[in-house]
């Protein structure tokens, strides 16, 4: 293993036993349940958007230590970005999983997120690593404009 595989294995493990992004937003504007069926990984995500940007995320539920290393890292990454860059960004890092996406400029956007891109070697963990992502581009496209709604998905079908 070189040594940036090594930095960015630390990070995920970090990210997986500390969950700084793991608490309730009592203020939300929007929640969403994300479950991998797979694997029994089940998380609710929850954003706070104001005009546009979103000011502040967070993650209750369970699973491996991918997927919640994975929710976390997103929500650090997403943070202050305005809902269109998000979705790039979500974009990006679904392209990066699915091996579409490779170029290191493109990948550059996903910041501390390029540390899943390993994943894509392991097919068993690519739904986990995907969960949150699709669980936020979900709500996303369900929810805007639309009011304070919260539903359930099933990820990764």
């Amino acid at each position: 293993m070189d040594g940036l595989e090594e930095i960015y294995n630390e990070l995920i493990m970090e990210h997986s036993m500390n969950s700084y992004n793991k608490k309730k937003l009592t203020d939300a504007n929007f929640s969403e349940i994300g479950h991998n069926p797979n694997c029994g990984d089940e998380i609710t995500l929850e954003i706070k958007l104001n005009n546009n940007v979103i000011e502040d995320m967070a993650f209750s539920g369970h699973g491996c230590a991918i997927s919640q290393a994975s929710t976390s890292i997103m929500i650090d990454t997403l943070k202050g970005k305005t809902v269109e860059e998000a979705k790039e960004i979500i974009s990006t890092f679904i392209g990066m999983i699915k091996r579409e996406i490779r170029t290191e400029d493109d990948l550059k956007k996903l910041e501390e997120a390029i540390a899943f891109k390993n994943v894509a070697n392991m097919p068993a963990r690519v739904k986990c690593a995907l969960l949150a992502w699709h669980t936020l581009e979900d709500m996303l496209e369900k929810n805007l404009g639309s009011g304070s709604v919260s539903n359930s998905i099933n990820c990764c079908n």
